[in-house]
């Protein structure tokens, strides 16, 4: 696939098959249909040139091939299209869906994530639809087999299509049963253009994406704190990406980035959010994320210390709303700076499982623990598997630096 059609493709994705899950009321033949699209894209614009349109283009081609794939499975007149709807009278243009929920992607986060569909399924299943991402990809996200992904997914799709759901965007009051799959989704897509410090991979896309999806998300529900944290969260992270990276191409880490790089702009946006998640008065673990990207973001110079007690402190509080591997490693980190590296590898060793095995953050956090403690040939085996498991490049760079240290 050509970089002009992938970019393309990803950028209709959502579109695309939001219009055709309307259309059809099927959501696998909504993907299959825009897949097969794709795949003529790929013999057709590389001959005649690409379209002026191509979500246009992607969008006529998968109709086609969803009505001829409807022909061979015999089943036509059991999926017949929706009608034309009517013209809409005035009262209908002022509760438009498009003026309630102005972004496409958006909208079909809230469709894909209907409560037919079992909560722990939703948000994997918006990631594959809306966002693209490979089931690997978004079962590593889990940490959970790529098998019992796949799984998931096909269940959520045929429970949706058995529930005789409309693909129809919810309204203000259903918005909310929806929502923490709704941020669920919204916080991995992002974290996926995150943990690639150099923006070169595949999902580097997500992060403006991100930003604005979670603008649109705190002017429908101005009054939900998760919603205000995740907004501020992003802008935090974003404010930073211009120090992320070396001039060799490394990985920096947030304790040696030079905060006069930082965008000063997004901070101050990150500030406002989490300062109006503050009035509402409950912080939920994304608020209470966000809280600690707004502890660094508020670091002036290298010449300040890092604020590690504070940081720890916060993680504490994040255990009592959230108690995963994912926090309780960041915790650690916090933790081998404020009480030491032995207690904080005790408490990276206890979270050792056959799922940690295939979490690279873990091994590179155990590897440098392991090194700092003086256990150089244990901490050259950790980095190597954290090597073996395909981080980012400036990723690579770091951990590479870090283990020719070790060596």
């Amino acid at each position: 696939m050509s970089q002009a059609l992938e970019t393309a493709a990803r950028g209709a994705a959502g579109r695309v098959i939001a219009a055709l899950a309307a259309r059809f009321r099927d959501l696998d033949i909504a993907e299959d249909a825009f897949s097969d699209a794709c795949l003529a894209a790929a013999r057709v614009w590389p001959k005649e040139g690409d379209p002026a349109d191509p979500t246009a283009w992607l969008y006529r081609a998968a109709y086609r091939r969803a009505l001829d794939n409807l022909r061979r499975r015999g089943v036509r007149a059991r999926l017949r299209p929706d009608p034309p709807a009517p013209e809409p009278s005035a009262e209908d243009a002022l509760v438009d869906d498009a003026r309630m929920i102005p972004d496409e992607r958006l909208r079909l986060i809230f469709v894909c994530c209907h409560p037919a569909i079992a909560p722990e399924s939703r948000a994997a299943l918006t990631l594959r639809l809306v966002c693209g991402l490979e089931a690997r990809t978004i079962a590593a996200a889990f940490l959970i087999p790529e098998a019992t992904l796949l799984q998931r997914l096909t269940r959520a799709k045929r429970k949706l299509a058995e529930s005789g759901a409309r693909f129809a965007i919810p309204g203000p009051e259903e918005q909310a049963e929806r929502l923490e799959a709704v941020l669920s989704t919204v916080e991995i897509a992002y974290a996926k253009a995150h943990e690639d410090a150099a923006g070169a991979g595949p999902h580097a896309g997500y992060a403006t994406e991100m930003l604005g999806l979670t603008e649109v998300l705190a002017s429908l529900m101005p009054d939900a704190g998760e919603v205000l944290g995740l907004a501020a969260l992003v802008r935090y992270a974003e404010a930073r990406r211009p120090a992320r990276v070396a001039a060799d191409g490394a990985m920096i880490p947030l304790s040696e980035q030079d905060p006069n790089l930082w965008r000063r702009a997004l901070i101050d946006d990150g500030d406002a959010y989490l300062h109006r998640a503050r009035n509402l008065g409950a912080f939920g673990p994304r608020a209470l994320n966000a809280a600690i990207h707004g502890v660094w973001c508020a670091r002036r110079s290298l010449d300040e210390p890092p604020p590690w007690p504070v940081v720890l402190s916060l993680y504490d509080a994040m255990l009592a709303e959230r108690d995963d591997v994912i926090v309780r490693l960041n915790r650690a980190v916090a933790l081998a700076e404020v009480e030491g590296p032995g207690v904080a590898l005790t408490e990276i060793e206890a979270l050792a499982d056959p799922r940690m095995e295939e979490f690279q953050p873990w091994h590179a956090v155990r590897a440098d623990l392991l090194w700092r403690l003086g256990r150089f040939d244990d901490a050259d085996l950790a980095y190597a598997r954290a090597l073996e498991l395909a981080p980012g490049p400036a990723e690579r760079r770091w951990l590479e630096s870090r283990r020719a240290r070790v060596r």
